[in-house]
């Protein structure tokens, strides 16, 4: 397995994966940020257009996001409260018992969710941990969930026992375009990234990858990141767009918060140059109001994070969540 750098934007390339029925198209940065300069109402239409064309557009897929080991991390992301280097409210926690885990997921499934995640503060895991989390993988796929985990980054033959575990999707962020990533991250580099993504795709597991936006990126940052994930080969099946929670404590607090219509815009774009993705709203949805939500489902989100928290942030109630779809007429699947 390589990584390939082609023009502006890595391709992920697997021999476990067969190439696309369809001649992959290859998306320049400046292409991207072509579709963000549309007049808005031009650039939804075209993403709800691709969105029709291959999802039910009144259809999103509910996933539950459970942290199984908080805190203690030993990289720098800008963004996470969960560095032991910064000064937030996360302290570092005990590994959850197998048993916590399976009840979470149970209560997850009877509230809707279909997928269930589970996310851990590591550089990545120790085999006695993967050991741990690969049991919870099989109870929790046991329970007729799709399984899906972020461990950090994966060591050689880790994506292989994931894989006999039963795991669907395995979520490792590139987080931003490379040409920003340095300063966000020092502690570990994109190319470590695409790395544990090879892995990932060699051992038969689907890729959930996405990134962070409103960490003062430009723009083109932003069309950057799209072009990155947009021509891995194949795109990844799942991506999680999050819109930065500025946590205290961490080195982003003071960001200056995106454009709400900028973030829409983002969305979109994902959805466009990513036609067969799920697209999902993930961190920073509990600042949205319900019209921006729904303006997200309207440019081609179909997918959230549903429960009451992201890992270590907040994330809007069930309840909330219900009343939303009812209002707009969206069904979980």
């Amino acid at each position: 397995m390589t990584i390939a750098i082609d023009g502006p934007a890595s391709t992920l390339k697997s021999e476990a994966t067969k190439p696309p029925s369809a001649p992959q198209k290859k998306w320049r940065v400046a292409d991207i940020e072509g579709l963000f300069a549309l007049p808005f109402n031009d650039l939804i239409y075209r993403a709800q257009q691709v969105h029709r064309e291959h999802f039910d557009a009144n259809g999103v897929q509910r996933s539950t996001l459970l942290s199984i080991k908080t805190g203690g991390c030993s990289e720098d992301c800008g963004y996470c409260p969960q560095a032991a280097r910064y000064n937030t409210d996360v302290a570092a926690e005990r590994m959850l018992d197998v048993e916590e885990v399976i009840t979470a997921a149970k209560a997850a499934k009877e509230k809707g969710a279909t997928r269930f995640c589970m996310g851990a503060a590591w550089r990545g895991p120790k085999q006695r941990d993967l050991d741990r989390v690969t049991d919870m993988v099989q109870q929790v796929k046991a329970l007729g969930l799709e399984t899906c985990v972020t461990l950090g980054m994966l060591g050689e033959g880790q994506a292989e026992q994931l894989k006999e575990a039963g795991l669907d999707y395995y979520n490792h962020n590139i987080d931003t375009a490379p040409d920003f990533y340095e300063k966000i991250i020092t502690t570990r580099t994109q190319d470590d990234r695409f790395d544990t993504l090879s892995k990932v795709r060699a051992a038969g597991i689907n890729v959930c990858c996405g990134g962070i936006v409103g960490m003062g990126e430009t723009r083109r940052g932003r069309a950057g990141l799209i072009a990155e994930l947009a021509n891995m080969t194949p795109p990844p099946e799942s991506v999680p767009i999050n819109n930065l929670v500025r946590v205290a404590g961490t080195p982003l607090e003071n960001t200056e918060a995106l454009d709400p219509f900028e973030f829409v815009r983002t969305i979109a774009c994902t959805r466009i140059t990513m036609p067969t993705s799920m697209v999902r709203l993930s961190a920073g949805r509990q600042e949205m109001s319900d019209e921006l939500q729904a303006l997200c489902f309207l440019a081609g989100a179909n997918s959230v994070f549903y429960g009451d928290k992201l890992l270590t942030t907040g994330n809007p109630e069930a309840s909330r969540d219900e009343q939303l779809f009812e209002r707009l007429g969206i069904k979980s699947f």
